[in-house]
C-alpha cells in the first residue's frame, strides 16, 4: 500500500472536485449568510478536531469541516455589506491560481528555482509599473503584505541616506528623520523601529481639512530638522489612507522630495489601483515619481490574501539594503536574467508563487473591468455621504475621497455620551450579522468607519446600511 502523501492522479481529481464543490457552494450561499458568525472561541473549538491525527483521516469528512464548521464560523469579507477595515473579495479566478500555486508548490527565490513564477512576476509588477507611469527601469517584487513592503522601502530608503548602513549600521550620534502626516499607517512607525531607527524619528506632520498632509509646516519641519544636525531619511505620502482615504498632494511632495534629495515614498497599499480607473487617475498625479511604491493586490485589485508589492525606481537602491552573497546562493552557470534572485530586493528568501493568482485573476478579470468595479466601489461610498447629507441624525466626519466612509449617529436633543453610543451601534450591528462597520478616530471623535471593497456591493447595500444604524440608534436611545 502506497503512502498517503502520494496519491494518484485519479485521486487527486476526486480531491480537487470535491474542494471544488465546496467552493462554489461557498460562492453561492455567501450573499446569504451572515457577516460574521455570533459564537465564542470555545464554541469553534468544540467543532474542531483536537487531537494529533496518527492515522489518515478521510478526504470528504475534511469537505465536510470546512463545509460545517470552519466556513460558518469566519468572517466572510466577500460579503456584499462587509465594509470592515480594507479587506478584499478575492475571485474565484485567483482562488484558482492559488490552488495551481500550491499544486506546484514552487519557491520562489530567484529565476532558476522557478523560471516560470519569476517571469510571471517581473509580467504582473510590469502592469503596475506601468499604470503607475513608473520607468520601465524600476524593479518590483511581490511580498506578502503592505507593512512588509513599506518596511522594505524604508529600508532601501535608509540605504541610500547611509550608504555604508549595511556594513556599520547607524552611528550613534546619527539622528534620522522619516516624515508622514498625521493619517499615515502603523506601520511607517513598526518599520522605524525594527530598522533601528527608533519611533521618535518618525515626524507625523498635521493635515488639513480633507486630511492630507500641510505641505508648509512639512517643509518648515524639514529645515528645522535639518538645521539641528538631524538627516531627512524620507517622505512618506498617502495614496489613500487608511482611516479616512485621503490622497496626499504627491506632485507637490514629490517636488520637496527633489529640491531636498530626499526618498520620496508612497503608500498605495489601500488606494494605489485606483490609478487604474480614468475617472480617478488625475487624483494620484506624482505617484509615478516616487523612489519606492507599495501596492497591496489584495486589497482593490480584488486579489487573493498574502499579495503586496513594492516597486523601486532604482533597483540598485533596495539591492544594497538586501543584496548579501553566501555560497550556496551563488548562481553558478547562469547569467544575465537567469540570474535575479528576489533576495535581493526584500527580507524574504523562501516566498510562494504570488504572481500567479494575480496573473490569473488580473487576466480574467482584465484592467478595464476593475477599473470599472473600482469606480462602483467609489460611487456607493459617495452615494453614502449624499444621502447622509438629508438626514439630520447621521453627521459625515470626514470628506468621501475614495471609498472610506466616516460618519456617526448624532440624535437630535442627545445628552449622553456619543462616542459611547456610537461604539455601542457598532457592536449591535456587528453582532447583527447584517453588516459590518469598523471604527476611527476623527479629530477626536468615535467614527463608524466603512470601506467599499467589494465587487459585490451596491448602492442598496449602502441604503440598508444606512436603515439598520439609523434603526438600531434609535432603538439604543430608546433604553
Amino acid at each position: 500500500m502506497g503512502s498517503p502523501l502520494d496519491v494518484s492522479p485519479e485521486l487527486a481529481e476526486r480531491m480537487i472536485n470535491a474542494a471544488a464543490g465546496a467552493a462554489a457552494d461557498y460562492y453561492r450561499d455567501l450573499p446569504g449568510r451572515p457577516v460574521i458568525a455570533q459564537t465564542s472561541a470555545a464554541a469553534v473549538r468544540a467543532q474542531l478536531p483536537r487531537e494529533l491525527p496518527r492515522t489518515p483521516v478521510r478526504f470528504d469528512r475534511l469537505i465536510r469541516l470546512f463545509t460545517d464548521a470552519i466556513a460558518p464560523n469566519s468572517r466572510h469579507n466577500g460579503h456584499p455589506r462587509f465594509f470592515g477595515y480594507i479587506a478584499s473579495p478575492g475571485s474565484a479566478a485567483a482562488a484558482t491560481g492559488e490552488l495551481l500555486s500550491a499544486v506546484m508548490n514552487a519557491n520562489v527565490t530567484s529565476w532558476r528555482s522557478s523560471p516560470s513564477a519569476t517571469e510571471l512576476e517581473h509580467i504582473v509588477t510590469g502592469w503596475f509599473k506601468q499604470f503607475l507611469g513608473l520607468p520601465e527601469s524600476a524593479q518590483g517584487v511581490l511580498v506578502s503584505g503592505g507593512s512588509i513592503a513599506n518596511f522594505a522601502a524604508l529600508a532601501a530608503a535608509r540605504s541610500q541616506a547611509m550608504p555604508q548602513v549595511a556594513a556599520e549600521g547607524i552611528p550613534p550620534d546619527t539622528r534620522l528623520r522619516i516624515y508622514v502626516s498625521q493619517e499615515g499607517h502603523f506601520s511607517i512607525d513598526k518599520a522605524a523601529a525594527l530598522l533601528g531607527i527608533g519611533n521618535a524619528s518618525v515626524v507625523h506632520v498635521p493635515v488639513d481639512s480633507d486630511f492630507r498632509i500641510r505641505l508648509d509646516i512639512l517643509a518648515r519641519q524639514i529645515d528645522a530638522d535639518v538645521a539641528s544636525g538631524c538627516t531627512p531619511m524620507a517622505i512618506v505620502g498617502n495614496a489613500g489612507s487608511t482611516a479616512t482615504g485621503a490622497i496626499d498632494p504627491l506632485h507637490s511632495l514629490a517636488d520637496i522630495a527633489a529640491h531636498r534629495r530626499i526618498w520620496f515614498h508612497v503608500d498605495g497599499a489601500y488606494g494605489g489601483f485606483a490609478a487604474l480607473s480614468p475617472n480617478l487617475r488625475d487624483e494620484f498625479n506624482g505617484i509615478g515619481r516616487a523612489d519606492s511604491v507599495t501596492l497591496d493586490a489584495h486589497k482593490w485589485l480584488f486579489s487573493s490574501m498574502g499579495a503586496a508589492c513594492v516597486l523601486y525606481r532604482d533597483p540598485a537602491a533596495a539591492q544594497a539594503a538586501f543584496a548579501h552573497d553566501a555560497d550556496y546562493t551563488r548562481p553558478i552557470g547562469f547569467a544575465h536574467d537567469e540570474s535575479f534572485a528576489f533576495w535581493d530586493y526584500s527580507p524574504e528568501l523562501s516566498r510562494p508563487a504570488r504572481a500567479l493568482p494575480i496573473f490569473f485573476h488580473f487576466s480574467h478579470a482584465g484592467a478595464d473591468a476593475i477599473a470599472a468595479a473600482i469606480d462602483a466601489n467609489v460611487r456607493c461610498a459617495r452615494h453614502f455621504a449624499a444621502t447622509a447629507s438629508s438626514i439630520a441624525t447621521i453627521e459625515m466626519l470626514a470628506p468621501v475621497a475614495l471609498s472610506v466612509f466616516c460618519f456617526r449617529y448624532r440624535p437630535r436633543g442627545f445628552a449622553g455620551d456619543l462616542d459611547v453610543l456610537n461604539q455601542r451601534i457598532m457592536a449591535e450591528l456587528q453582532r447583527s450579522g447584517f453588516a459590518y462597520l469598523s471604527n476611527a478616530r476623527i479629530n477626536g471623535k468615535f467614527a463608524l468607519r466603512g470601506c467599499v471593497l467589494s465587487y459585490r456591493t451596491t448602492e442598496r447595500d449602502m441604503d440598508i446600511l444606512m436603515r439598520e444604524v439609523m434603526r438600531i440608534g434609535a432603538d439604543l436611545c430608546k433604553t
